[in-house]
């Protein structure tokens, strides 16, 4: 078959076609076999499997559609914050409980993650503002962007305070790239840091019978990670050697570390065998019948286990060449804002994966985020797409059709000068 076929349908940065290509079969692969403990509950084996790949099908859809559309009608996504603004605060009083944090919205028989919708707007208005702005205008544009994402954050952190840090550093991040003055980040960098300092201190010395539940949740946490480590006296055998005791509170985190170290040796045909924790198959996992969120948010830990750790190099440098392909695609773009898009949805991406990846070794506390588009989800897998497509839009060369009123739709609307 001609490949100009291929070229017509798949527009867009070829790298970022491969990338998204390998994160879904490396998806497919490790869902399948980390979702073991549903299959045995739903008594179906293909059960589990079938709803993700029916995700990632409808995400790939969407990524077809959204690649055919011109970058300047994702000035659109300056809608999405309101919705979401409205989504979150219905979310925190008629929200599903699901493991003590109301961040479900139940519509009919689906339910949705208003924080998703709210991370790819959120970057929509800022990417939109940024590419706006002017030096006489810099200081009204920066209030509306403190504002806008502020209140997106602080809607989101009582429930999902791991989100909130990302989308946070994420628009931090662009507006770093979009060249807002040091002296206005300095200042979110001072207020940022006088409330984790307010926010530890609370954590700290209040009791947790005054703490709220989410609070009193990240304070364990915190607790359990920075005591994972150190052994008590009780934790010592017979033979006065040291010993490790896997409790409720340290269980997640002690089953991701045995899932990393217990990588089985890979057999080769003429009887050459590869030695264990260097090069795996998929499907070998023992941890995944043990490990909770064995195939949300530890399958890094799966992946490492089961595919060694050349498989979890592989997996890492997916990310880390995404972030590197759309720093380069941002480079070639003439407008900024397709270019703060690419930037800000690639930074959403890497960020959020190497937070998981930080988990899954225990680098840091559990935070609940998944392995982008690799972890099982709905909204999550979804949205993640939406993420891969508005990218490939971004470096289609249907943007180069249009290049003479990329941005200008904005201006009409919202009267903003362009700030090329």
């Amino acid at each position: 078959m001609d490949l100009t076929f291929f070229g017509k349908v798949f527009r867009g940065d070829k790298v970022i076609w491969c990338i998204f290509m390998a994160l879904c079969i490396v998806s497919l692969l490790e869902v399948f076999s980390a979702t073991s403990t549903i299959a045995y509950r739903q008594q179906s084996h293909w059960g589990p499997i079938l709803r993700h790949a029916t995700f990632l099908l409808i995400g790939f859809a969407g990524v077809m559609f959204l690649q055919r559309v011109p970058s300047r009608f994702y000035s659109l996504l300056l809608l999405g914050l309101p919705i979401s603004v409205v989504l979150l605060i219905i979310t925190m009083f008629m929200g599903a409980d699901v493991n003590g944090a109301q961040r479900w919205l139940g519509i009919g028989a689906f339910t949705i993650q208003p924080s998703e919708f709210a991370k790819i707007s959120a970057i929509g208005f800022v990417a939109f503002f940024l590419s706006k702005m002017r030096p006489e205008n810099e200081s009204w544009i920066f209030k509306t962007l403190i504002i806008g994402a502020g209140i997106l954050c602080l809607l989101i952190a009582p429930e999902n305070l791991s989100t909130a840090c990302l989308l946070f550093a994420v628009c931090f991040l662009m507006m770093f790239i979009g060249q807002v003055s040091l002296k206005r980040l300095g200042l979110i960098v001072l207020v940022g840091a006088s409330a984790v300092i307010l926010l530890l201190g609370s954590l700290t010395f209040l009791p947790d019978s005054v703490l709220p539940d989410r609070l009193s949740t990240w304070k364990n946490r915190i607790a359990r990670h920075s005591n994972d480590n150190q052994f008590s006296i009780n934790d010592v055998n017979e033979d006065g050697s040291m010993a490790y005791k896997i409790t409720d509170e340290n269980y997640q985190v002690s089953h991701a570390k045995i899932a990393i170290a217990n990588n089985n040796s890979m057999k080769l045909p003429g009887g050459f065998v590869l030695p264990g924790g260097i090069i795996g198959l998929p499907g070998s996992s023992i941890e995944r019948d043990f490990l909770p969120q064995a195939y949300s948010d530890f399958i890094f830990a799966i992946i490492v286990e089961e595919t060694g750790l050349i498989g979890g190099i592989f997996v890492l440098l997916l990310y880390v060449a995404l972030m590197i392909r759309a720093g380069v695609l941002a480079s070639k773009c003439e407008k900024k804002f397709p270019r703060y898009l690419i930037l800000g949805a690639a930074l959403m991406l890497t960020i959020q994966a190497l937070a998981n990846m930080a988990v899954a070794v225990n680098l840091i506390p559990v935070t609940g985020q998944p392995l982008p588009l690799i972890s099982r989800g709905g909204t999550s897998t979804i949205i993640t797409c939406a993420y891969f497509g508005i990218i490939l839009a971004c470096s289609s060369k249907l943007n180069d059709e249009h290049e003479d009123v990329d941005e200008s739709i904005a201006n009409v609307d919202f009267g903003i000068a362009d700030g090329e």
